[in-house]
Parts: structure tokens; sequence; C-alpha cells
């Protein structure tokens, strides 16, 4: 199974269902299912993140408590879910049925011009607990447990 790895808080949102476009500097022709990793890196400006709105109370409502950073997977499987699409942010902004689904999708990503949206549909598979994983950069091919 194709697999991609993000860097938390993002891996986290998508495996609660609350983040639906990940957006990427670049642009792939894959779709199918995917899963998604939760990198092993924690840069000090993403743990931060999970102090600020709306991430700080989309994470709290599902269970992550105070000093949240410290609480999140890292260097595991989180879920897996379907690529629908790949499309251009210039595209996405101009379609809010892009939006419709999470409440907070805009703050979750990056939309500027000449980047790509990778359109997620719904949880597959929670992994809990979480399986251990070596994430790459890019796509990458991970073989489940199961």
């Amino acid at each position: 199974m194709k697999a991609l790895s993000l860097t938390q808080p993002w891996a986290t949102l998508v495996a609660l269902g609350a983040k639906r476009i990940e957006t990427r500097g670049w642009k792939t022709s894959y779709r199918g299912p995917l899963a998604i990793a939760a990198a092993k890196a924690f840069p000090v400006d993403c743990r931060d993140l999970c102090d600020e709105e709306p991430f700080r109370s989309v994470l709290r409502a599902h269970g992550f408590g105070a000093g949240i950073g410290g609480d999140l997977p890292r260097g595991v499987v989180l879920c897996t879910t379907e690529l629908i699409d790949c499309v251009p942010t210039e595209k996405i902004r101009e379609a809010s049925r892009y939006y419709s689904e999470c409440v907070h999708e805009e703050a979750f990503g990056n939309y500027d011009d000449r980047r790509y949206g990778f359109l997620f549909g719904k949880v597959t598979h929670p992994f809990t607990p979480p399986v251990p994983a070596r994430g790459a950069l890019g796509l990458w091919e991970w073989e489940s447990p199961e």
C-alpha cells in the first residue's frame, strides 16, 4: 500500500477526520488506498501550533490534553484512507465544496499558488494502537501488518 508521512499535528488531524486535504508543493497521479504516517520529527514550530486555535480545540475535543504536542504519536502509521484526487490549490480556493465537511480545513493547510491539494476520503481504518513504521519523503510503500 502507498503511504504518506505527515508532520504532527497534521497526521493526527487526518486520522481524526478533521483534515481531508493535505497541501503539498508537488503533485501525484496516484489514486487509491493510502496509509497516513506520523513523521518521527516534530519541529518546535509545529509543536507550538498545537496550542494555537483551531488546532488546540480540535485536538482537545478528541482527548488530547494540556501540553498536546507531547501526546501526539510519532514514527507510526495512524490510519488508512483513500487518495481521491490531487488538484491545484487555486482550484480548491475557487470551489468551496472542498471545505464543506471539515470546518477548519482552510486553517490546516497552505493554499498558496502553485501547490496541490491531496483530497482524502473518510478514514477507512484507524490503527489503535498506531503501527510503528519508518517513514519516507513522497509516496512510499508500506506493508500493513494485517
